[in-house]
């Protein structure tokens, strides 16, 4: 259908009258026709991203073929894989492929791996690390609920590994909330990591909506507070998906409770439906509301924020670094 007003601009002289439609064309979304609300089907051209090239990642990317080695970066085709790459930072994912867990907005399969656990893999992955010849690695999981300390002592013993076999490699580690438990964030060779981080991932109001039952807003701040007090030295982090039907004023309220729990560190991102069965995206937050709600965290004294519609996580993470030793 030619006429369909779906497929016209929002600049084309219809009226929006509801507060959604208004916020779809400030955001980018187009409001459906008939009910006004906004139709997230369609990506808008800020986050259409080019194939990834340049000799460094093509190195890496031989390496991670040829070994058979497993990143998160190439798992999930992550849009900034070329630029992490080409700078000598990857993702690795540890303790398997299924989640105890089912969070709304992952497509990581969800199951009970029944104890199970890859005794050699912190060795294969400190020799990948050290293959890849990686400046910096962020190494980030699947929940495992299955196991009495969530897999705590595994996550330790692959970052002890690695700083024994590439010393040279800062190692963040981005963990399960291991429920809450602060003896296990508190196990030997966390303490060595230059950046700890759990993901608050969106605003207090939608936890329940968008989170797995067992994960909290409160479980999460209150981990990344205990990391920071017990090695007050190392980094925290934590991260934001945008996207979701949050409000400007409780985005402003979350970054308030990070703060509060001494975080240094928050990244906010574009949330991307995984496929149909996950939470629909509400909004396409644009790059300039990016650049302001960045602007509005570090105004409330964060070390570092890094905001825009295809950061994820751990998005330049080391640059962070070479900011924090440079005293700046």
């Amino acid at each position: 259908m030619t006429d369909d007003a779906s497929n016209r601009s929002p600049h084309d002289g219809e009226k929006y009258t509801t507060p959604e439609g208004v916020r779809a064309v400030m955001g980018g979304i187009r409001p459906n026709a008939e009910t006004g609300r906004p139709d997230a089907g369609r990506k808008p051209p800020w986050l259409r991203v080019r194939l990834p090239a340049g000799a460094r990642y093509e190195a890496v990317h031989d390496i991670v073929r040829s070994h058979k080695l497993h990143t998160v970066c190439a798992e999930s085709r992550c849009p900034n894989i070329a630029e992490c790459w080409g700078r000598g930072t990857a993702t690795m994912m540890l303790m398997g492929e299924v989640c105890t867990r089912a969070c709304k907005f992952c497509s990581v399969s969800t199951g009970n791996p029944h104890g199970w656990l890859d005794p050699l893999e912190p060795a294969h992955v400190a020799d990948a690390v050290a293959l890849m010849q990686l400046k910096y690695i962020v190494l980030t999981s699947v929940d495992r609920d299955d196991l009495p300390d969530g897999g705590a002592a595994h996550y330790a013993a692959c970052i002890r590994a690695i700083h024994a076999r590439a010393p040279q490699t800062a190692v963040e580690a981005l963990t399960p909330d291991f429920a809450g438990r602060h003896k296990d964030v508190a196990l030997d060779g966390f303490q060595i990591l230059v950046t700890y981080a759990q993901n608050l991932e969106t605003v207090e109001r939608l936890t329940r909506r968008v989170r797995d039952p067992r994960a909290s807003y409160a479980q999460t701040l209150d981990v990344l507070a205990f990391a920071k007090r017990h090695v007050p030295q190392m980094l925290t982090k934590t991260s934001l998906m945008l996207g979701l039907g949050e409000t400007d004023a409780e985005i402003g309220r979350t970054l308030d409770d990070i703060r509060a729990a001494g975080v240094d560190i928050v990244t906010m991102g574009q949330y991307l439906r995984p496929t149909e069965h996950h939470l629909p995206v509400e909004r396409f937050v644009t790059p300039d509301e990016f650049r302001g709600y960045r602007d509005l965290a570090l105004a409330k004294g964060f070390f570092e924020a890094v905001a825009g519609p295809l950061v994820r996580s751990s998005y330049r993470a080391e640059r962070v670094l070479e900011r924090n030793n440079a005293g700046l």
